[in-house]
């Protein structure tokens, strides 16, 4: 996502009508952002993102057609896909840890404030995830019981140094760059760059997703 002074373009998809007036209307008042368009399931989601282009895709998870799970799935497929911000209830642990699986930046609570949402569409459209680690791994340790490791997973540690799998694991545990730094004693610039080279080597995109790759790896087991 390469934008300059140009408004965050915003795809509201949910599939009850008047949450989806509800978000554009939120959305329509803020001079960064602009709604491109509207779907009520995942397939027109896809559909639409055909035709036009969008920085963050606020997504249902739960609709017909094609669930907000599988169309983020699909998203994350395709060539510089937009961040995706996952709507749910708190309740939906599984739905939230599916989400960040398929690749969402993150997740609010469809109830949240609209200053929040607002929020998070920046962050995401900066290239950021919205889901802090600390939260990210307390998700995880609610749905431990039914997460069994992904096959090939642990396999990739190997890509990974010593270090990388340190700051990694650091990660995992909810810790800032700056207290990782504190934590290995190396300046914060290398915990930067140690971060940067272990999400390319793994082709992750933000932190949310790191957390999850610890996880589904083994290098971190719940409330280890």
């Amino acid at each position: 996502m390469t934008r300059t002074d140009r408004p965050i373009r915003v795809a509201v998809v949910d599939d009850q009508p008047l949450i989806r007036a509800g978000f554009s209307m939120v959305l329509a008042g803020q001079d960064d952002i602009e709604v491109v368009g509207e779907a009520e399931n995942g397939q027109q989601a896809l559909d639409l993102l055909d035709e036009v282009d969008a920085d963050v895709v606020i997504m249902d998870v739960r609709m017909p057609v094609m669930d907000g799970i599988r169309a983020t799935e699909r998203l994350m497929r395709r060539d510089d896909p937009p961040g995706v911000l996952v709507l749910t209830t708190f309740d939906d642990d599984e739905d939230a840890f599916a989400a960040l699986r398929a690749g969402a930046g993150g997740f609010l609570l469809k109830n949240a404030p609209a200053d929040e949402v607002v929020h998070a569409i920046r962050v995401l459209a900066a290239g950021e995830s919205v889901v802090a680690p600390r939260i990210t791994r307390l998700l995880l340790d609610r749905v431990s019981d039914r997460l069994a490791p992904a096959n090939g997973q642990s396999e990739r540690l190997d890509l990974l140094t010593g270090r990388e799998r340190d700051v990694l694991g650091l990660v995992a545990r909810g810790l800032s760059n700056a207290e990782i730094a504190a934590e290995l004693y190396v300046a914060e610039a290398t915990v930067k760059t140690h971060l940067g080279n272990l999400m390319a080597k793994l082709h992750l995109r933000d932190r949310a997703q790191a957390v999850v790759f610890a996880y589904e790896s083994g290098l971190v087991r719940p409330s280890s």
